[in-house]
């Protein structure tokens, strides 16, 4: 089954843009992933359980290094990037 998921990161820091472009960063090094970055969001599509294996691999290293951070989130089922729409 594949996923549609929208997830966005806000480290509760006055510097908060390189965690979220090392989170993104990060991602994107992922082949089995096709990440879409835009101003509000990252959305990030492929396998089910292997995009959601990376996400929670990718948040706990995050929060390891940035402990004040926020994750939120939207899992849709189904591929609904925009070349499928």
């Amino acid at each position: 089954m594949q996923v549609s998921v929208e997830i966005s990161l806000y480290p509760l820091d006055q510097n908060y843009i390189p965690p979220i472009q090392e989170f993104i960063d990060r991602l994107n090094t992922y082949t089995e992933l096709k990440v879409v970055e835009n101003t509000m969001s990252t959305q990030v599509y492929g396998e089910y359980a292997k995009v959601l294996e990376i996400l929670n691999s990718e948040m706990q290293r995050t929060h390891h290094h940035t402990p004040k951070a926020a994750f939120v989130m939207k899992v849709l089922n189904g591929d609904l990037s925009p070349n499928m729409a």
